[in-house]
């Protein structure tokens, strides 16, 4: 009999009775499938063969997530077209004023109904390429039209029943050496006012015109005929008769010869102001502060950095004191001397508190009253009011009425629809949004990353 003196233990275990990894689940394994041990050139083909087959299956499912999230947007709509423009030529431009669709072509105008997309019209006496094109609707039927062709010209046209009436082309001079570019057209709504930004060999300006427009409507129902008679002259044929041609023109030679007996005589547009961009700022000849007021109360804007002490050799002091402090920068970018800018943003705007006019002046609520501008790299936006006499004479170095100073120089600018609000875009990437009417402002907005902002608009 073996009796044990001790109680019965379970034996430490040892290192080799440690299981290894590829037998932990041995217990789950088929012991018919169990295959012998590959040899080492297989094995590394088979651990090559396991990854690539990894690798494809996270790409899959990297785009199966990114399918995913896809289909959770919002698809925009595809919208195919639903009619066509038949032109003539190449279409460069198009507006769209009422029920009428003025698309500038290669050669001249040409106005489609936007019912039905068939052409009406065509203005073609010039033969020049038309680049730019603004319209506003007048009411009675009728439409003021600004074009600018390749050579810069600015057309002003009225279209009344049908037909392209010339009034004048705006920049036109005999001096072919004189003439100016056209570099911008602003058409206000409603058609009272027009701009031009006008540039020559040496410097810029802007034109400010009122269109007659009430004066051209009661022209235009005087004399219903001889528009009749345009539109007959100006409508391209569309059949292909030979005897029907010679109706088309026998009934063409006696519409014109009525158009010539009442031939409507449109009153031309006036100019009401010249803007020139402000000179770069000097020394002053003040000697006391009296003497700056003293210039202010003649007439003079304050506000727009004129009026002050500083000398000719403090502006020298300083600049000798800003090149030695950034020589280097200097001498590796290049200096850029200060030129007088060249170009400038302007909008037409509504009667506002900002805006005061006269008590002799009549304001209409859905009338231009004001226009401002800024010019590139400078820092003032300027308000010049649009309701002073026709008798005037134009002022070539006309001051603004109302300044508004910005910290840095104003990059771009937009007004809302409504002509309440003002948004302004400085280089240093900061918008302010101004309330026209309460004349201050709403909201300051600083991208944090340097950014430069080229353009902004109302939504």
């Amino acid at each position: 009999v073996n009796i044990r003196r001790h109680p019965l233990e379970i034996p430490p275990p040892s290192e080799k009775d440690w299981p290894r990894d590829d037998e932990e689940d041995f217990f789950l394994q088929d012991p018919d499938g169990k295959c012998d041990v590959l040899p080492q050139p297989v094995r590394m083909i088979n651990k090559l063969v396991i990854q690539v087959f990894e690798s494809a299956m996270e790409i899959i499912e990297r785009r199966e997530m990114l399918r995913e999230a896809q289909k959770r947007k919002v698809q925009p709509t595809n919208c195919s077209p639903t009619a066509e423009f038949q032109v003539t030529g190449r279409a460069n431009c198009l507006a769209v004023s009422g029920k009428y669709t003025f698309i500038g072509l290669s050669v001249g105008l040409a106005a489609f109904s936007t019912c039905d997309c068939k052409e009406i019209c065509a203005w073609n006496a010039v033969k020049t390429e038309i680049c730019a094109l603004h319209a506003s609707d007048l009411g009675n039927e009728s439409h003021v039209l600004l074009a600018v062709d390749e050579m810069g010209l600015v057309w002003l046209f009225c279209f009344h029943e049908e037909s392209f009436l010339l009034i004048k082309a705006l920049n036109e001079v005999g001096d072919i050496s004189k003439r100016s570019t056209c570099v911008e057209v602003v058409l206000s709504l409603g058609g009272d006012y027009a701009g031009v930004l006008l540039q020559g060999n040496t410097k810029a300006w802007l034109e400010i015109y009122q269109l007659p427009k009430d004066s051209w409507l009661r022209e235009m129902e005087k004399n219903p005929g001889a528009a009749a008679g345009l539109a007959c002259s100006e409508r391209r044929p569309s059949c292909t008769s030979v005897v029907q041609n010679i109706l088309n023109t026998l009934l063409l030679q006696d519409s014109l010869v009525s158009a010539n007996q009442a031939d409507p005589k449109l009153d031309l547009p006036v100019l009401l102001l010249t803007l020139k961009p402000p000179e770069p700022i000097t020394g002053s000849s003040f000697e006391s502060p009296l003497d700056a007021l003293k210039e202010v109360e003649d007439g003079s804007m304050l506000g727009l950095g004129y009026n002050h002490l500083i000398k000719d050799f403090q502006w020298e002091l300083q600049e000798a004191v800003f090149r030695s402090t950034y020589r280097d920068y200097l001498e590796a970018e290049g200096v850029i001397k200060e030129e007088i800018p060249r170009h400038a943003t302007f909008h037409f705007l509504l009667p506002s508190q900002v805006l005061q006019v006269g008590p002799d002046m009549k304001v209409q609520p859905d009338v231009p009253a004001g226009i401002g501008v800024h010019w590139d790299g400078n820092h003032n936006f300027c308000l010049y009011l649009l309701n002073h006499p026709l008798n005037e004479q134009v002022d070539s170095d006309l001051k603004p009425d109302v300044v508004w100073p910005c910290a840095a120089p104003i990059a771009c600018s937009a007004v809302s629809s409504c002509s309440r609000y003002l948004a302004l875009a400085g280089e240093d990437a900061t918008i302010t949004i101004w309330d026209k009417h309460l004349g201050f402002p709403l909201s300051v907005t600083a991208i944090l990353e340097e950014r430069f902002i080229r353009s902004i608009h109302f939504l």
